[in-house]
């Protein structure tokens, strides 16, 4: 963790800014960026993920019923494949006793390689159409199949209804396919089965015109003359009997290896493919289909030109031939898949046998391929370790509320019995200490609050190099209070912690109570912060800070986040004896103590933090007095907002690594890093930083996923948020009505927070520094008794 010992605190005067200062400020916007950068990231892997799934660009429909009358009626009666090649669609049918096996909607992790064993087992190849988003997660399947001979098709990207979407989508799906494929095996294919297809006769004047696309970009579209139904799950017998074609007929047989459970489909498998052999089929691919037919087409031609040369005066025979043979599939455009080009006939045997529709994926097409495998593969494990995260976080956050509620309960309780004492009243006089530094429009107010305190006070004002007259306000406010108890003591600028030193050492008495320069403190509240040194053991007493601005929705905001956040949670802590901050709004300090510790400390831009753990390690107790009520001026913009908690995130992260050693240590010390420490890493950086997921998660789910369920699944939530700060408002007697700004909270003012946390984390990972920031102070925070409430 980075020391600040360069940055000397908040109350620098501008003109001793230095240069590294300036610096280190020009570097905070490089990290906002990359704080945004990440946020990106993780909304991209989102995205992509939801994607693959379906769950972003998914559509759900599927067109039945719809007429086929500008279909040409050779194209319903004909065969399974169907080609463009010329321009000019035609069929081809499947020879009689053959197969060609076919599977849909894979890969799939569990069911894909069982088939593929199978297929190994009896050696029978088969034609697997895609999904590629499922290509895309595992990859290392695709790369088996096609290793093994078997070949593949595109059954588009996300399963969709292409008769449904617009020429960009079909494009897009088709190529991402490609893509998929060429990143997972190196090739792409000239194959396609649509989804919801199957037999030709089925193909009506929606779906028509997107065969007749893809047949000009070269694909060969093919459909089904026999369909086990095995996704019904009937049975096995019932998926053997459906799948067997009648009477001898060759047949493209449709089977499934992904899409749900295929466990009757791998019983059913291994019994079929015995059958059909008994009964004399081979088995085959669609290339091996079409290499067949273009084998006999080329017999056929070769016989016909023998039959014109003889018959050359008549003129008929070879006219009619040609015709014949113009009807018959030759290769695809371009010829590039290698169907139609002979070399590579034949069914089963050796992969290069096999793999005529493929192609082999070079160039571009190839590295693009694999950088959307590596992405897909990023996000596979991104989101399941996001939503393993986003669990842990919300059993966290839960938790906390649960420990927050008891405790504080019992915390409550304990401290407003009748009978409970810290001990003999304490009575005798202490010491105030008002650091300030350009305070001119708060100090006034300040010092008049004090005026009215029923404990017998000493006020030192530590002005660290104002330069708007500070120290003359502060001396002419005392002189009209008719204060004799107030000390106005000028230094050069050094920093808050110097200051409060230098009120340390000038102290009259044992007990030192240290505020900021723009609070106002209740009547009671130095007597009520004083009380429970009446036990010896006690060595620093946190008092109850309150925003006064908060008539603005700012204040509103951070009106809450005190009573709740901050004042529920040291209930907790002082039960649990843990502590970790004594507000430097309100705190008192036994003065010896503080010395013992070395005083306030510049090691971090936290020195109340830095000072309660370290009065913690050296024995000392940290108590939470409810009753000593101060009133801050919040920050009264978003900048400024921004610009204190950054600077409180990034000091508690300073204090807690300055004094890491704790978690190794004995006594008290050890307690505190074994207790203290844990918990405030838990509560106050790692929960906050993945906190985002529950809302981004949230977001995501109702736009992409079930609006309602996640819509109801937030307001659970924000309803236990409200009971938690129902339950602290009720604690400290607060007005239920600023709990209607929660909700609006929630949407904007934590995601800020979220994003300061984030920001710290990545300033502090990067080795950052970062100065005090002088918030600008309007004064509006007059004494207690003129605070709206």
């Amino acid at each position: 963790m980075t020391s600040t010992r360069t940055s000397r605190g908040r109350r620098r005067a501008p003109t001793r800014m230095s240069r590294a200062a300036g610096r280190a400020a020009a570097l905070q916007k490089p990290r906002v960026i990359l704080a945004l950068l990440l946020l990106l990231a993780l909304t991209s892997v989102m995205l992509l993920d939801g994607y693959l799934r379906a769950e972003v660009g998914g559509d759900q429909r599927v067109r039945t019923g719809a007429s086929a009358d500008k279909v040409p009626e050779k194209i319903l009666d004909g065969g399974p494949i169907l080609t463009f090649q010329g321009g000019r669609a035609t069929t081809v049918s499947v020879p009689d006793k053959t197969i060609a096996l076919t599977f849909d909607d894979g890969p799939n992790p569990t069911w894909t390689p069982q088939v593929l064993e199978i297929l190994r087992k009896y050696d029978v190849p088969g034609t697997f159409f895609l999904v590629g988003s499922m290509v895309s997660r595992y990859p290392g399947i695709v790369r088996d199949m096609v290793e093994e001979g078997n070949e593949v098709g595109i059954h588009t990207f996300t399963h969709v209804d292409l008769s449904y979407q617009s020429d960009a989508r079909v494009d897009r799906e088709m190529e991402q396919t490609q893509l998929a494929l060429a990143g997972a095996a190196g090739i792409t294919t000239t194959l396609f089965r649509a989804p919801y297809s199957s037999e030709a006769d089925a193909i009506d004047n929606y779906s028509w015109p997107v065969y007749e696309k893809l047949g000009e970009d070269g694909y060969t579209s093919v459909f089904v003359d026999t369909d086990s139904d095995d996704w019904k799950k009937p049975g096995v017998s019932k998926i053997i009997k459906w799948a067997t074609p009648e009477d001898g007929k060759g047949a493209s047989v449709l089977f499934h290896d992904a899409g749900g459970e295929r466990s009757q489909t791998i019983k059913a498998l291994p019994a079929y493919i015995k059958k059909m052999k008994a009964a004399g089929y081979t088995f085959t691919t669609i290339s091996g289909v079409m290499q067949e037919q273009n084998a006999a087409v080329r017999q056929a031609s070769g016989a016909a030109g023998q039959q014109a040369a003889g018959a050359a005066a008549a003129g008929t025979a070879t006219a009619g031939a040609q015709g014949t043979a113009g009807e018959q599939p030759g290769s695809v455009p371009g010829g590039e898949s290698g169907i139609g080009d002979g070399g590579n006939g034949g069914t089963g045997g050796t992969a290069d046998r096999l793999q005529a529709a493929h192609r082999e994926a070079t160039g571009v097409t190839l590295y693009e391929g694999k950088a959307l495998i590596a992405a897909v593969t990023l996000a596979e494990w991104t989101v399941p370790a996001l939503s393993v995260g986003l669990m842990i976080v919300g059993v966290a956050v839960m938790g906390r509320f649960g420990m927050m509620l008891i405790l504080a309960r019992r915390h409550y309780r304990k401290r407003n019995k009748r009978r409970f004492s810290w001990g003999p009243t304490v009575t005798r006089p202490v010491s105030v200490i008002v650091p300030a530094y350009n305070e001119k429009e708060c100090i006034a107010n300040t010092l008049e609050s004090l005026a009215k305190s029923t404990h017998p006070i000493e006020i030192i004002v530590v002005d660290d190099g104002s330069d708007d007259n500070t120290s003359e306000i502060s001396r002419e406010a005392a002189r009209a209070l008719g204060m004799a108890n107030v000390r106005v003591i000028r230094q050069e600028n050094a920093g808050k912690p110097a200051a409060l030193n230098n009120g340390v050492r000038s102290a009259s008495y044992d007990i030192v109570v240290m505020m900021d320069g723009d609070t106002v403190f209740e009547p009671d509240a130095v007597h009520q912060l004083v009380q429970p040194f009446a036990d010896p053991d006690v060595g620093a007493v946190a008092g109850n800070a309150k925003v006064g601005n908060r008539d603005t929705i700012i204040g509103a905001w951070q009106h809450i986040e005190y009573v709740m956040g901050f004042n529920l949670d040291r209930r907790m802590y002082d039960l649990l004896r843990c502590m970790p901050t004594i507000p430097g709004a309100i705190g008192a300090f036994r003065r010896d103590a503080v010395l013992e510790v070395g005083g306030m400390s510049e090691d971090t831009l936290a020195e109340d933090t830095d000072i309660t753990i370290a009065m913690h390690r050296a024995g000392w107790q940290v108590v939470y007095q409810e009753h000593a009520k101060a009133w801050t001026e919040a920050p009264g913009s978003l900048k400024q907002l921004w610009s204190q908690r950054y600077r409180w995130s990034y000091g508690t992260m300073q204090a807690l690594w300055k004094h890491r050693k704790s978690l190794t240590d004995k006594g008290p010390s050890g307690r505190f890093g074994r207790v203290g420490m844990p918990l405030v890493v838990l509560f106050q950086i790692v929960t906050p930083v993945f906190a985002p997921l529950i809302d981004v998660f949230t977001v995501y789910s109702m736009i992409f996923v079930d609006f309602q369920a996640a819509l109801l699944a937030w307001l659970a939530v924000l309803g236990v948020q409200l009971g938690c700060a129902a339950y602290a408002f009720r604690l400290d007697r607060e007005k239920y009505r600023y709990l209607l700004m929660m909700p609006l909270q929630q949407l904007a003012y934590r995601q800020m927070m979220y994003l300061v946390l984030i920001h710290s984390c990545i300033t502090a990972l990067t080795g950052g520094r970062l100065r005090w920031q002088k918030l600008k102070r309007t004064g509006e925070v007059g004494t207690p008794a003129g605070v709206s409430r």
